[in-house]
């Protein structure tokens, strides 16, 4: 049976707004969560979550007992900078070093995010990313977690999925400040995070720390639903905005002349063009050599069509199963592929799409050192039936993934870990606490947790370094 390497990291993820709670605690300031989740009609919010900030002990060690040798964590930006660029808050950063602390003690490295959708609510009024200011307000504190952290702290990722921050922002709408169909905000906004990132990079590098810093991407590939050149023309161009434009930031620090001729097309339809300022492309030409890892976040991959008609978008938040529409003006319309099976969500179960892509990023941008697959998991309506979860289901998931990427180390890619998302029940962004992924069980009313079936089932894979099958674990 097939193993995975010797030192591949076996983990889980979290983020600071999903998991923490506790938001009027240890003198956080609020981010921009906070603030549109606490609307009238909001049916949730983060202010309890799964309650990390006083239960990560437990989490930590269910980690440990069930195998789990990684945490993805996020540090809140406003809980080290309350209000993004005035003084540093003491009893933040004090929470952060037990965190981590506790992480150690346990034998569970912590894999940390700077940003993971959370940018303090001032600065979002002041245009988030769409605001060049925010990128050196971002560096410094980058800078202010380096200098606690950084003796404990081996990996580092500056952003997480940038591309879903802009999509949820600025198309889709689900993100605040929700605006929708708005392609140009997406892209510029993109750009600006990723010389964030680079300058992030920089700085890490220059304080001569003893680790790795990258980024996470989510990377879903794009297939054309038929051969036809108008399917293969939707899904390239949805590919290169989603996916290529920032793999070639970072990873070719340049945009090629064939991503140009796409963003400029995209821009043109809105009657804009892309900002790129003095010094920019040289700060991402510095930083695609010193960054030492790839994360690749995959959940689906998309089968595309031809598309001529007005944007829509109806983004499935409840599970109603089949009720998704995405489709964009001027790119393509996402459709279903009567082969693929999909979750409640809509979200096509395709683990060949991380193979493919994970190959792909080997291929086109051979300059990558390593990559992780820092998220991965299955949203899912887990029923508590006497007392024990059995979420076969997931567990099928999973083990399609794992598979997935032993078909790609198989053809040579450098994969050096999987985290699943997530460790515990968190908040869903847009779902609430409905659309379940964790290996444990949150009780939100009580916070006690409960090991599923899939965290029993991990605990053998990590301990074999194989994927066993799911009726080998009761």
């Amino acid at each position: 049976m097939r193993q995975f390497p010797k030192e591949f990291i076996f983990g889980a993820a979290t983020a600071a707004y999903q998991a923490e709670g506790a938001v009027n605690e240890g003198g956080r300031g609020p981010c921009y969560w906070d603030e549109f989740l606490h609307r009238s009609e909001s049916r949730f919010n983060g202010d309890v979550a799964s309650d990390f900030y006083h239960q990560y002990p437990v989490d930590l060690k269910l980690s440990n007992e069930y195998g789990l040798n990684g945490i993805r964590i996020s540090i809140a930006w406003s809980r080290v900078i309350p209000n993004g660029t005035g003084e540093v808050n003491e009893e933040g950063l004090a929470f952060y070093d037990r965190l981590i602390d506790e992480c150690l003690a346990n034998g569970v490295e912590p894999v940390v995010t700077l940003h993971h959708f959370d940018t303090p609510l001032s600065l979002f009024h002041q245009g988030d990313w769409l605001n060049r200011d925010n990128i050196d307000h971002f560096v410094r504190f980058a800078e202010v977690c380096f200098k606690r952290f950084g003796d404990r702290v081996k990996k580092w990722v500056s952003i997480n999925e940038p591309w879903s921050v802009v999509a949820g922002q600025y198309i889709i709408g689900h993100f605040p400040p929700n605006i929708r169909y708005d392609v140009a905000k997406a892209i510029q906004a993109m750009h600006h995070m990723m010389i964030a990132h680079a300058k992030v990079v920089d700085t890490y590098k220059r304080m001569e720390l003893d680790g790795e810093v990258g980024i996470i991407h989510i990377l879903e590939s794009k297939y054309p639903i038929t051969e036809s050149e108008e399917d293969r023309e939707a899904a390239y161009v949805e590919d290169v905005l989603a996916n290529q434009f920032m793999l070639d930031a970072c990873l070719k620090g340049t945009y090629t002349t064939e991503t140009l001729a796409v963003i400029e097309r995209l821009m043109t339809l809105q009657q804009t063009t892309l900002v790129i300022e003095e010094g920019d492309m040289e700060w991402l030409e510095l930083a695609s050599s010193q960054n030492d890892f790839l994360g690749v976040n995959y959940y689906a991959s998309h089968f595309l069509a031809a598309y001529e008609g007005e944007s829509g978008i109806h983004h499935n938040g409840t599970g109603e199963k089949g009720t998704s529409v995405f489709g964009l003006k001027g790119i393509g319309k996402r459709v279903s592929n009567p082969d693929v099976p999909t979750t409640d969500w809509d979200w096509p179960i395709y683990p060949a799409g991380l193979t493919d892509m994970l190959v792909r990023v080997h291929r086109q941008y051979p300059n990558y050192k390593a990559m992780y697959v820092t998220e991965n998991g299955m949203g899912y309506k887990d029923d508590l039936i006497d007392g024990s979860i059995d979420d076969t289901p997931r567990i099928d998931y999973i083990a399609q993934h794992l598979n997935a990427i032993l078909d790609a180390i198989e053809q040579g890619v450098t994969v050096r870990g999987y985290f699943l998302w997530s460790l515990m029940d968190v908040l869903s962004w847009t779902n609430g606490f409905n659309k379940r992924y964790g290996l444990f069980y949150v009780d939100f009313e009580t916070q006690e947790r409960l090991p599923k079936k899939s965290a029993r089932w991990m605990r053998e894979v990590a301990n074999r370094r194989q994927v066993i099958q799911p009726e080998t674990v009761k």
